[in-house]
């Protein structure tokens, strides 16, 4: 059987495509997304899973340049089953992916490289990064241009407090994620999960 291969950019901001079945791209792909489960549904270990067949992934689809030969399709599915998924199943989570910011944030979080042991971005916990998720957005919907002023100022301190954290830890906990890829990953998965809640 021959693989035909069409996933979305979303995945991981690569250009890899999904391994589908061969009869028309279009409707295999459609297919795959009405069969995909709820984003909700793909547990942790699943999605390390599925990053980890990504990066095998990837450089195969890479040197196929958008039209891979039979062999480096096999080499696809080989590298996905190998990883513990079936091609179905990749393809699910590929489809759930391209349409779910929650779930792009979930992978980047898996992405992204742990801080050192002992490091401020190892020391936030999970209670904090929602915190200082809500804080970014309350201050974000104050609409503050440029450098605030007193008054505006005392708003985005009120913000971070309301959200349960001391405007000190905040500004650690901003200052921390400028230089922590996961961190940042994790502020922006608080975010996502916030934004999908309200939607």
């Amino acid at each position: 059987m021959r693989l035909a291969l069409t996933v979305s950019a979303a995945v991981m901001a690569l250009s890899v495509p999904a391994l589908a079945q061969e009869a028309a791209a279009p409707a295999a792909q459609a297919q795959v997304q009405a069969q995909a489960p709820m984003a909700g549904q793909f547990t942790r270990a699943e999605l390390t899973t599925f990053h980890a067949a990504m990066e095998r992934v990837t450089p195969i689809a890479q040197a196929a340049n958008g039209a891979p030969s039979a062999d480096q399709q096999a080499q696809m599915a080989a590298a996905i089953e190998a990883e513990g998924l079936t091609v179905d199943r990749f393809n699910a989570i590929s489809a759930a992916v391209a349409g779910d910011p929650v779930l792009q944030a979930r992978l980047a979080v898996i992405a992204a490289p742990a801080p050192a042991a002992g490091s401020p971005a190892a020391s936030v916990t999970d209670q904090e990064v929602q915190a200082a998720a809500r804080a970014t957005a309350q201050i974000r919907d104050l609409g503050i241009q440029g450098t605030p002023t007193a008054e505006q100022a005392e708003a985005m301190g009120a913000a971070v407090q309301s959200a349960g954290l001391t405007i000190e830890r905040f500004n650690e906990i901003a200052t921390a994620a400028r230089s922590a890829d996961q961190l940042r990953a994790r502020l922006a998965l608080a975010e996502a999960r916030m934004s999908a809640s309200e939607g």
